[in-house]
């Protein structure tokens, strides 16, 4: 066991450095208690811009940010790289691949993951993109397939490869379909001189009837249109029945011939072993009370995708967005302080900022309260947000550079096949058909 702290300050435990994590060990820096973050990766991923990993526009690098420089100075915080395997709230201990580890207060803030809703041949053949790591396998599979299409002769011969379906019409599929068809539409035949953009298909499939679902009518007519501008082919209220690495199948007959299928159609929460069945809700999401604490737990608390907070007012838990995750951390740290000196504490209320998306080149939708901006402005709005909120001065220098060089020339990125992606053998006694 790693031997907690001998200091006379109670031990916050904080089980991920995303968005939410982050801001809970920010906001308890100078406070009299100490705090220790674990994580597998040593880095915070900026997941909003994943996607510009995905296509080539952004390197890894420039959304990731060291979590140990992030809180270097910070006197009362430690860093573990490791990853919780099993919570013991009887013990006030998490068992973690460095060893167990005791806490006095335990927040955990480990985010969410593809859901693939239980489809194990989805799970195996589509791309994910919840991670850097996946997001460059992802990058790999898009560049491999265009240059497979090149040693091909025939239309039919290279439908497969230069056919891109993206399953899930909210931000990340509508962002990513975006960027896929500028790089049909400006990138593919420079690159690639032996293919005609007309040859490469971008599909956006979604099983409800409208894209960006989460937002306001306007938002989801607007970046329908701006999509079919570029080229994009939307299929709504289409829902997946099979993939297997080659076609994909819906329930209503339609097919495609595809070896890129990316998948952005649900997330779940990633919930460490030991907490009660009978409090994980839907998603795969740790039920708390109004203060973000576990239900049937005196100091165990979980923020952000892995929490849901169910009430009157958010019946379902609050959104999956970073919003959430940020303004539950700042709560988070403030509630415990004031637990730990006795004080009462007030419920967790959400301030909804809004929501933005990109669907490419000077076209973007943003809710902002009874504000709805489509276009060009929207564009300006998400461009900016996004660059402040990235961690650390060189990374928001290095995305203005690529972006603006990007804006200029229309062929920002670098493209490289730095590692192959290799697709896992099917396991054995595994179906091709599918699961269900």
């Amino acid at each position: 066991m790693e031997p907690k702290d001998k200091s006379k300050f109670p031990l916050v435990v904080i089980a991920g450095g995303g968005f939410g994590g982050m801001q809970v060990a920010r906001k308890l820096k100078d406070m009299p208690v100490d705090v220790l973050m674990l994580d597998k990766h040593n880095y915070h991923t900026f997941q909003p811009l994943l996607y510009q990993v995905a296509i080539g526009s952004l390197e890894a690098d420039s959304i990731a940010f060291s979590l140990r420089k992030n809180f270097a100075g910070q006197k009362n915080f430690h860093f573990r790289n490791t990853e919780i395997t099993k919570v013991n709230p009887e013990k006030n201990t998490v068992d973690t691949t460095i060893g167990e580890i005791s806490y006095d207060y335990l927040v955990i803030a480990t985010g969410s993951t593809t859901n693939f809703f239980g489809n194990k041949d989805v799970e195996h053949f589509a791309m994910p993109m919840k991670s850097i790591p996946e997001a460059l396998n992802l990058r790999s599979l898009i560049l491999q397939n265009i240059e497979e299409a090149v040693l091909l002769n025939t239309k039919q011969e290279r439908e497969p490869y230069l056919n891109f379906v993206l399953v899930g019409a909210g931000p990340t599929g509508v962002e990513l379909a975006g960027a896929l068809a500028e790089l049909r539409n400006h990138i593919l035949a420079r690159d690639y001189p032996e293919l005609q953009k007309e040859h490469m298909k971008v599909y956006l499939v979604d099983f409800m009837p409208k894209v960006l679902g989460a937002m306001s009518a306007q938002a989801s007519h607007a970046a329908k249109e701006f999509l079919k501008g570029l080229g994009v082919e939307v299929l709504v209220s289409e829902k997946v029945e099979s993939y297997d690495g080659n076609e994909i199948k819906f329930e209503d007959g339609k097919s495609i011939r595809t070896k890129n299928v990316i998948w952005s159609a649900g997330v779940m929460g990633v919930v460490p072993k030991g907490l009660s069945k009978d409090i994980i809700e839907r998603g795969n999401r740790i039920r708390t009370d109004g203060i973000c604490r576990v239900e049937g737990s005196s100091n165990i608390f979980a923020i952000g995708d892995v929490a849901a907070m169910i009430t009157r007012d958010t019946p379902k838990g609050h959104p999956g967005v970073a919003q959430v995750a940020i303004q539950q951390g700042n709560y988070i740290a403030k509630t415990l302080m004031q637990l730990i000196n006795g004080e009462p504490t007030e419920p967790f209320k959400y301030f909804d900022k809004g929501s933005l998306a990109t669907i490419g080149r000077n076209k973007a939708v943003a809710d902002l309260g009874k504000l709805k901006f489509q276009g060009f402005f929207a564009w300006l709005i998400w461009m900016f947000v996004h660059l402040v909120s990235l961690l650390g001065f060189r990374n928001k220098i290095v995305v203005f550079i690529n972006w603006t060089l990007s804006y200029l020339t229309y062929n920002g990125g670098a493209r490289l096949i730095i590692r192959r992606f290799v697709q896992e053998a099917v396991p054995e006694g595994h179906s091709p058909e599918g699961d269900g």
